[in-house]
């Protein structure tokens, strides 16, 4: 690999990432977009979304609307078709309920489940023949640790969307793989976002150094590598499969 490749490994891809206005999209797409990518975000957050415009000048286009809404990925999709393919899906945005499945409302947990696994679906449907125009297209589906082991939380909806998220990405895999199109999961443990409460609770934080073998709580920066690995040619022989990042957390 040459070291301009290593600079700059997604030059002149079109990647789309949703969820993009805060916590691991935004650093999501200011990543790719650092590595040559030209990005294009989505999110509910307008105003975020154009400070992520602002800050990266160019190759970075817009479209703040709801991801469970169908109006709103046909018209992503729309956007991206103006490309002629699309290189790069990270399937970021998500949410996580709260309180005991037996107090949520059947609302309540529909809304995780659109967010969290129909939008996911649905984009990958409607992106489909994009990617299949791409020459290195790669879908990465943001899953997390509760898709493979149980939360010790009640989130029952989150828990069931990313287990879901992990096998589609592997049933993807074997009806994309021969069409040159690679699917895999990136999947974190407790990491500094919105969600996680950007881990500021003093006890919280040291539960997590407690639970993982490195002992410590990550930067969100941390997962910098392992997003350009699975959105690069780095990972050309890889599908299928789930990059877990978690300092050890389900190792035991």
């Amino acid at each position: 690999m040459s070291l301009h490749v290593l600079r700059r490994p997604l030059d002149d891809r079109v990647a789309v990432v949703t969820g993009a206005s805060v916590g691991l999209g935004a650093r999501f797409a200011r990543v790719l977009h650092s590595a040559g990518a030209h990005v294009i975000a989505t999110a509910r957050r307008g105003d975020l979304l154009e400070r992520l415009d602002r800050d990266c000048g160019d190759r970075v286009e817009i479209l703040a609307g709801d991801i469970t809404d169908a109006k709103h990925r046909q018209d992503l999709v729309e956007l991206v078709r103006t490309h002629g393919r699309l290189d790069i899906l990270v399937n970021n945005a998500g949410i996580c309920d709260d309180g005991p499945l037996e107090t949520q409302t059947l609302d309540e947990l529909r809304r995780v489940i659109e967010v969290n696994l129909i939008s996911v679906l649905d984009m990958c449907r409607l992106s489909v023949q994009l990617l299949r125009a791409s020459q290195s297209a790669s879908v990465i589906n943001v899953a997390s640790i509760f898709g493979l082991v149980a939360s010790g939380g009640p989130m029952a909806g989150y828990n069931a969307t990313k287990g879901a998220l992990i096998n589609l990405t592997r049933h993807l895999a074997a009806m994309w793989g021969p069409d040159g199109v690679r699917v895999n999961a990136l999947v974190p443990g407790y990491f500094p976002t919105d969600l996680t409460g950007n881990l500021a609770d003093p006890n919280f934080a040291e539960s997590i150094r407690e639970r993982t073998l490195l002992r410590r709580t990550p930067g969100i920066e941390e997962l910098d590598g392992p997003l350009l690995f699975l959105a690069s040619d780095a990972s050309s022989y890889m599908t299928g499969q789930s990059l877990v990042i978690d300092g050890g957390w389900t190792a035991i």
